[in-house]
């Protein structure tokens, strides 16, 4: 999928990785693409400023743990993230839908 056609929907994709539980970065990442079946797979140059921006803007937390002697940061849903992943499937719905209307195949003889 081209990363172009994600823009404006990345904090709504990263928000629905996290609505099953806490996750580490790059756990959001793999989460993503999985869900996704390899056709969402962002860099993680595009991840972690994104999950800092939703961080600092309240809609998740993130807390620090040790695993195998590493520190990794691991990020949580916060009762905002949850109403904003709300309003984000609502506006996706919106969008789709518009997006469906435009490009269903018309009756009208193509130009030439």
């Amino acid at each position: 999928m081209r990363a172009e056609a994600l823009k404006g929907h990345l904090d709504g994709l990263l928000l629905a990785a996290l609505e099953a539980g806490p996750l580490h970065g790059y756990a959001v990442k793999e989460a993503l693409r999985e869900s996704t079946e390899g056709r969402i797979d962002l860099p993680t140059g595009t991840v972690y400023p994104a999950l800092h921006r939703l961080e600092r803007a309240g809609l998740i937390s993130g807390s620090w743990s040790v695993v195998g002697g590493r520190r990794r940061r691991s990020y949580a849903l916060t009762p905002a993230g949850h109403v904003a992943l709300g309003g984000e499937r609502a506006g996706w719905r919106e969008f789709a839908s518009a997006v469906t209307a435009a490009l269903k195949v018309s009756s009208w003889p193509a130009t030439s």
